[in-house]
């Protein structure tokens, strides 16, 4: 079938449908009524002799077909928009485009604020949303340009996303002043593995990076508490006994109210790398390179 016979239309339609799980909310999100969704979706159904969707309960669920080619479809549709959007050249200071960062707790408070201070400077116009994305789903965020960069460690991704390391972090501990085990500076293996800990994580269950390098020895911390939040986490070590392994970058910046100690981890432990990630169909693309560079300068003042 020749391009020239089919309405590209659709398969702007097909995608919404594919994200947003329900023809209600991809009538919403294109502006268009929820007869000329569906209608569309006929068409498409024809197109493909496939049903595309099928309705359980209140979701469209794809059919394999379906998720077959979305991918596909993604990459052309944000190829055809960053051919579009890079016709003309990114004007930072008249420009009121909204972008998405995919960004984890753990970066946002120390990248933040010398981000926004950029971008206030040269695009007064111009917003930030930052997401929490599921790491299985990055990819395929970043090939369909709901989201626009990325920040997070390092990651096994296809070639089809591009990736800059831009900053190292090391692993520090944190215990309250006056701890009764802790009597300097240093704190020793033996210690360490005294001390009762948090660990923080947006994940049910699952070790984190320090538990790997201790069990690479044979050694094994007890976890005495598990929480979602390093903020949380400060509170609780500055009233306790407790102990918590984190990123010194963040640590610096959520224990200033508790006055914790900061103490090197006492095993070498990999730098916390992090780096930028973004689609190659937006290599070039000049609004997406404007935010890459005020990413990486954000980066490189928060140190």
């Amino acid at each position: 079938m020749h391009i020239s016979k089919v309405d590209l239309n659709l398969f702007i339609v097909l995608e919404a449908i594919y994200t947003e799980g329900s023809i209600t909310r991809a009538s919403l999100k294109m502006n268009l009524t929820q007869p000329a969704i569906s209608h569309a979706l006929n068409r498409l159904r024809q197109l493909f002799d496939d049903p595309l969707f099928e309705r359980q309960g209140h979701v469209m669920t794809p059919t394999p077909l379906a998720r077959s080619i979305i991918e596909p479809v993604r990459r052309a549709l944000r190829g055809f928009e960053v051919t579009l959007n890079g016709a003309a050249r990114f004007d930072a200071v008249s420009s009121e485009r909204s972008f998405s960062l995919g960004v984890r707790d753990v970066l946002e408070a120390s990248v933040l604020p010398q981000l926004m201070a950029g971008i206030a400077r040269e695009a007064p116009s111009v917003t930030l949303n930052t997401l929490q994305v599921s790491r299985r789903e990055l990819e395929s965020e970043l090939a369909a340009g709901t989201l626009d960069a990325c920040l997070d460690v390092l990651l096994p991704l296809s070639n089809d996303i591009r990736r800059a390391q831009l900053a190292g972090d090391k692993t520090v501990v944190l215990v309250r002043r006056g701890h009764p085990l802790v009597k300097r500076r240093a704190l020793p293996l033996e210690t360490y593995l005294q001390l009762e800990h948090i660990q923080t994580s947006s994940r049910r269950r699952g070790p984190g990076l320090e538990d790997v390098e201790l069990s690479r020895l044979g050694l094994q911390r007890r976890i005495r508490l598990r929480c979602q939040h390093y903020f949380a986490a400060c509170r609780v070590v500055s009233e306790t006994d407790l102990a918590l392994t984190m990123p010194e970058r963040l640590a610096r910046i959520v224990n200033q109210q508790f006055n914790n100690q900061l103490l090197p981890f006492p095993l070498e432990m990999p730098s916390l790398d992090i780096y930028l990630y973004w689609h190659a169909n937006v290599d070039n693309d000049p609004a997406n390179l404007w935010l890459r560079e005020q990413i990486t300068a954000a980066m490189q003042i928060a140190g």
